[in-house]
């Protein structure tokens, strides 16, 4: 399966800053239709409007608001790409006072959020002749950091409902793409304290409009080390992961 974005109708989550924003600009300069801009706070989606006008759309997505998306999934219709890009993160080690209630955060946006999203749109996408369903999930999801640890477990987690949603979605014709970036220059990474190493966050969107494309489940961005673990990993997903063993 592949599927071109040109003319098409995209909803991407978090999409006020971020990967999220450069996704939107991306999406619309490469030929989207329209864009529904999903966030928390709708002015917060303003200078995406001013900017592009009618082809952006807000609309209210928290993901930890499970009636947000029910709500989201009955407006935006006509949607045919969805891009689960909203996460939050706490600066949490295992060994940290606070671990287990950073987790439990992370867990109810990142993974809860995941699999609302995937409940709610994918008659949607369906019902649209298929599209996709992408899921922003890191190279956090495929090796914890300690200063992060509690938010590495959250994408983990949120990799392994990813590749069930790519068994399962696959069945009514929606691609599903599992991304897999490394440090890019957003709050999030910043927060983190690898602003050091950063790269732009466009590398995150062209590799996702690439696989699009392409039909590709993992997706590694050629920022650094997004190349180096996808080249080392590449084996075992092709061998392991992306194998149906009835």
């Amino acid at each position: 399966m592949t599927c071109d974005i040109a003319n098409k109708i995209i909803l991407v989550t978090g999409a006020n800053r971020g990967i999220g924003k450069v996704l939107v600009e991306s999406f619309l300069e490469h030929g989207a239709a329209k864009v529904y801009a999903a966030v928390r706070n709708l002015d917060s989606a303003a200078p995406l409007v001013e900017q592009y006008g009618d082809k952006v759309v807000p609309i209210f997505i928290d993901l930890a608001d499970p009636e947000s998306i029910a709500t989201a999934a009955q407006t935006a219709a006509d949607v045919e790409i969805v891009v689960n890009n909203a996460a939050i993160q706490k600066v949490a080690s295992p060994l940290d006072e606070g671990a287990i209630a950073c987790l439990k955060s992370e867990m109810e946006t990142n993974v809860y959020g995941l699999i609302t999203m995937a409940q709610a749109f994918a008659p949607v996408l369906k019902a649209n002749g298929g599209g996709a369903f992408v899921q922003l999930n890191s190279v956090v999801s495929l090796k914890s950091f300690s200063n992060v640890a509690t938010y590495s477990a959250s994408k983990a987690a949120a990799y392994s409902i990813t590749q069930a949603l790519w068994e399962l979605l696959g069945k009514q014709g929606t691609l599903v793409l599992s991304v897999h970036p490394g440090p890019l220059a957003t709050e999030m990474t910043h927060a983190s304290g690898r602003a050091d190493i950063a790269e732009p966050p466009t590398l995150a969107a062209d590799a996702i409009i690439d696989a699009l494309r392409s039909g590709e489940f993992h997706v590694f961005p050629h920022d650094t080390m997004a190349k180096q673990m996808g080249a080392a990993y590449q084996s075992f997903a092709k061998s392991v992961i992306e194998v149906n063993y009835g």
